[in-house]
């Protein structure tokens, strides 16, 4: 087992077989302003039981989405040991964070304050961003995707369409708990030539809340034991 990267919230493996070993940490993510944010650069906390709670929520969330019929990367997950193993892709780029907004929040309220309020409602807005620390994961256009060779059009128009569905899988799931889902980032590469959903689907990807109280991933994993 080759240590491949030392990532921000998991460490990743190749193991000898050819698949690559993800093992969940327990360091969260926090904004500029040092509080917890699914959506921020950096780690700046450290909560006991995070790594297993994301892996717990990411498990039953993959298995849901390839019952769908929908490709992943995903192969098995071992709760015990707090890995997921799962398949070789290739990426976009260095790497794309594909946000889909059911309500704004967030950065979006930051960079479009004007035109909207906290929690007003959006109809599965999609958006692309770079993974690109060191600029602030900077948001693309398609036309800039495609123009700089990282995305085709086909390539977009399916992710996006993928992107929505996944989303409204998740959303159903987590409106019959009685929560609400308000935004979800998720991840894309290709495998064997086909875009395939990769990296994890936890509460570090997307804001949850149950009524006006927004949930972290230790918290909403009680709604997953």
């Amino acid at each position: 087992m080759n240590l491949i990267k030392k990532g921000k919230t998991k460490d990743v493996y190749a193991l000898e077989d050819g698949t690559i070993l993800l093992k969940f940490k327990d360091d969260a993510t926090v904004g500029e302003d040092g509080r917890l944010d699914p959506g921020g650069n950096k780690v700046g906390a450290t909560i006991e039981g995070l790594g297993l709670a994301s892996l717990r929520i990411s498990k039953y969330y993959f298995e849901k989405i390839k019952a769908a019929g929908i490709l992943t990367h995903y192969i098995d997950s071992d709760l015990n040991a707090g890995t997921m193993r799962v398949k070789p892709v290739t990426f976009f780029g260095k790497g794309l964070e594909i946000i889909c907004r059911l309500k704004a929040t967030g950065s979006f309220i930051r960079r479009y304050g004007d035109y909207c309020k906290e929690g007003q409602d959006l109809d599965f807005l999609v958006e692309v961003s770079l993974k690109d620390d060191e600029r602030g994961d900077p948001m693309i256009s398609p036309d800039t995707l495609e123009m700089l060779g990282i995305m085709s059009k086909a390539e977009y128009e399916e992710v996006r369409a993928l992107t929505k569905q996944i989303t409204a899988i998740i959303r159903d799931d987590l409106k019959a708990k009685g929560l609400t889902l308000y935004d979800l980032k998720l991840e894309f590469g290709r495998l064997a030539g086909q875009v395939a959903l990769i990296d994890e689907i936890s509460s570090g990807c997307m804001r949850v809340y149950k009524g006006d109280q927004w949930l972290h991933t230790t918290e909403l994993e009680k709604y997953f034991l």
